[in-house]
């Protein structure tokens, strides 16, 4: 029986004091899924200025289930899909995704693995975050938001722990805009609406490990401006797909 083949995607901006640990942390969890040989932790360096990329090159040696990518700098929507993608082309059975920042916790994965079959989407529920209070009202307000513009209640919808069958992320991936920053969100509002079986999972998640966040409220508050005219249209796009 061919084993599931695993892509993990994790997007990097200048993450040079958290990206040797973080491959650390999740390295030995593709190995633990390697799908024959064929599974593979996907880096994908969003055009750091640091010595992000040069740590990659680095650790990728001896790892031959790593593959560090670089690209142009697109922000953090536009990153992970360009690794949804980059896993699909490369025949993944199953898409995971975190970010490089150590807030998550890879011995929390095997519980999302071992319901895999079941669902469509396993995806991390916050509680208790340590992340400070900004960024919870920021969800809060984000679920509020769904709720009124999709008419779909998302306990989590930006959560960076989704484990996801390849066969559906194929399937409505084209639905997202192309480079949109809140490329995870509107991927938890389709499922949603496309009635897509999707189960919660509490997860931790911890202060960022290292760096500073790129995302402060300013860039938030633009990028939620933004998403309110984008939402719309997708949400049209949605209807028309589904009437």
């Amino acid at each position: 029986m061919q084993e599931d083949i695993l892509y993990i995607v994790i997007p990097a901006y200048n993450e040079e004091e958290n990206i040797e640990q973080v491959i650390k942390d999740w390295y030995p969890v593709v190995l633990a899924h390697d799908g024959g040989g064929k599974s593979r932790l996907i880096i994908i360096d969003d055009g750091s200025k640091d010595k992000t990329w040069t740590i990659l090159q680095s650790a990728s040696q001896g790892r031959p289930l790593l593959t560090p990518i670089t690209k142009l700098n697109g922000g953090h929507g536009a990153t992970v899909l360009y690794g949804y993608r980059y896993a699909l082309d490369s025949g993944a059975d199953y898409v995971f995704q975190t970010d490089s920042d150590g807030q998550t916790l890879p011995e929390e994965f095997d519980a999302f693995w071992e319901q895999r079959e079941q669902y469509d989407m396993v995806i991390g529920l916050r509680k208790a975050r340590q992340d400070g209070r900004s960024r919870v009202f920021v969800t809060k307000t984000l679920k509020l938001v769904i709720r009124l513009c999709f008419g779909v209640n998302v306990p989590d919808a930006n959560t960076p722990f989704r484990l996801m069958k390849a066969a559906t992320l194929n399937k409505y991936i084209d639905l997202i805009p192309k480079d949109f920053n809140l490329s995870n969100v509107i991927l938890s509002v389709i499922y949603a609406k496309c009635g897509c079986t999707v189960q919660y999972l509490p997860i931790t998640f911890r202060p960022r490990q290292g760096g500073v966040n790129s995302i402060n409220m300013k860039k938030i508050v633009k990028i939620g401006e933004k998403a309110l005219h984008d939402f719309r249209e997708i949400n049209r796009t949605l209807n028309q797909k589904m009437g």
